[in-house]
């Protein structure tokens, strides 16, 4: 199984020790680029795929690199949606 293959796996588990280096990865694998306004997006954080011109938008938690289990919740439940999970 290749490593692509194990990250849809874990985030198809919403663990609670989910990463914000793990989504930026799966995002990433997917052709998903990270687009930030800089200091003025706080923790907004925006993932957008050219080749569809696919938004995926969530907030960042100010806790470190741990994601909210909601956020992983929703970004799941989008790309089931379209069909990358």
């Amino acid at each position: 199984m290749s490593k692509f293959e194990k990250a849809k796996k874990r985030i198809l588990e919403i663990p609670a020790d989910y990463t914000y280096t793990e989504m930026k990865y799966l995002l990433g694998k997917m052709g998903f680029c990270e687009y930030n306004k800089g200091k003025t997006s706080g923790s907004r954080v925006k993932f957008y795929r050219e080749s569809d011109q696919t938004i995926i938008m969530f907030h960042k938690s100010h806790q470190g690199n741990i994601m909210e289990q909601g956020a992983v919740k929703d970004i799941v439940s989008r790309l089931i949606g379209m069909g990358e999970l």
